[in-house]
């Protein structure tokens, strides 16, 4: 027996390696054979950070502002954010008490749920949902249950009685995506206040994270949860980064909003591993979030121009159909009448034509039958990705 199985926490257990992680497993068992390989999978936006935030970076940089940060975060980024709160999603937030800044949405996620889910609390998820959402949920003691979202209409959608018959008496939260990673649906006014009267009948918590919310298409608008009504706010802790939004994701910078009580137990789990984002970082993330907003404007053009590209390239293929994305730079490709499995079909793509894309099912039971094409990057990548996409979706 070795030393190992006497040393390693049993929460290690609980851990699985990201969707992401296990494909590139996959591209380096490939690339090792000398194939070319082109990848439709990631979310990295290919934009550089724009120009005025990267000037307000080294400025402060060579203004000093190089020393330890405030832990709860800069007061001149927590305003900036409160600010932009209320200037773009409607709600009131006070910056002092109730925003927290944090190392990209990753640390907040797992500080918002480390702050509010107990041994044994149920967290409800949408089914597909992002998969790195499950590894926090259960080194916080609780544990996912899926709500399945079913396809209608070519949208994946989150009904009610679905909820209703997912939550338990164990349920403590509700883990919102909205614009919804992977699937791409952007929730509706009317959804989100049928889910919200579900959050408070069952007296839940709800995360919002709101990564994509400037990514949205065809007059589609993110709402906030927490700007519905004051009784929503009292249960939402939002989450967000600049990483979409400003093509900042090395950046590491995000923040959560929340009543002051919440946010005061996040600060206090943020608080044993991290100091927050470098002092110049808020500053620049301060700069992005109260400067122009053309660069993100002129982005999330471009993001509309390479969605078409993608539902032009696969159209009219047998068995085969995009599902148009209404937010997020990810399309998700209905694959079911090819009677083939996600995962087979994505390693059919990867072995016999060298393009990369993510299985559906990765994403949970919910996603089978389903592709998940990224368009986070553009011009000769994501030509020459769909041109072997259409390739090899043709084949099958």
């Amino acid at each position: 027996m070795s030393i190992l199985d006497h040393s390693l926490a049993p929460r290690v257990a609980l851990l699985k390696p990201t969707a992401v992680n296990t494909i590139l497993a996959d591209v380096r068992r490939v690339q090792a054979t000398g194939a070319s390989i082109v990848s439709l999978m990631r979310g990295e936006p290919d934009f550089r950070t724009p120009d005025h935030i990267a000037d307000a970076v080294v400025a402060a940089v060579k203004a000093g502002r190089t020393g330890y940060p405030d832990n709860r975060g800069e007061i001149g980024f927590r305003e900036a954010v409160a600010a932009k709160l209320e200037r773009d999603n409607g709600v009131s937030y006070d910056a002092g008490t109730e925003i927290l800044a944090t190392t990209g949405a990753t640390l907040g996620l797992a500080c918002a749920l480390t702050a509010v889910v107990g041994d044994g609390d149920d967290v409800l998820l949408p089914d597909p949902i992002y998969d790195a959402y499950h590894s926090p949920i259960a080194l916080a003691g609780g544990r996912s249950r899926a709500v399945r979202a079913p396809i209608v209409q070519d949208r994946f959608e989150l009904p009610v009685d679905a909820l209703e018959a997912a939550v338990t008496p164990a349920t403590r939260v509700l883990l919102l995506n909205t614009p919804w990673n992977p699937v791409g649906t952007v929730f509706r006014r009317d959804e989100l206040e049928a889910i919200a009267a579900f959050v408070v009948r069952h007296n839940l918590l709800l995360i919002s994270d709101e990564i994509y919310e400037t990514i949205v298409f065809d007059g589609h608008r993110h709402i906030c949860p927490a700007a519905l009504s004051p009784e929503l706010r009292a249960r939402t802790i939002v989450v967000n980064s600049l990483s979409k939004t400003y093509a900042m994701p090395g950046w590491r910078v995000g923040y959560c909003a929340a009543p002051a009580a919440i946010i005061q137990a996040m600060f206090l789990v943020l608080q044993q591993s991290s100091r927050g984002p470098a002092t110049f970082i808020q500053d620049a993330a301060a700069a992005a979030l109260s400067g122009t907003q053309e660069p993100t404007l002129a982005m999330q053009r471009e993001y509309a121009a390479r969605r078409a590209q993608v539902i032009a390239a696969l159209h009219a293929i047998p068995n085969v159909r995009v599902l148009s994305p209404e937010g997020g730079f990810f399309a998700m490709v209905d694959v079911r009448a090819t009677g083939r499995s996600s995962n087979d079909v994505r390693l059919h793509l990867l072995e016999r034509h060298g393009v990369v894309v993510a299985h559906g099912s990765a994403y949970g039971p919910g996603g089978e039958g389903t592709l998940r094409v990224s368009f986070a990057s553009g011009g000769d990548n994501l030509a020459r990705g769909l041109e072997r996409l259409r390739a090899g979706l043709s084949a099958l």
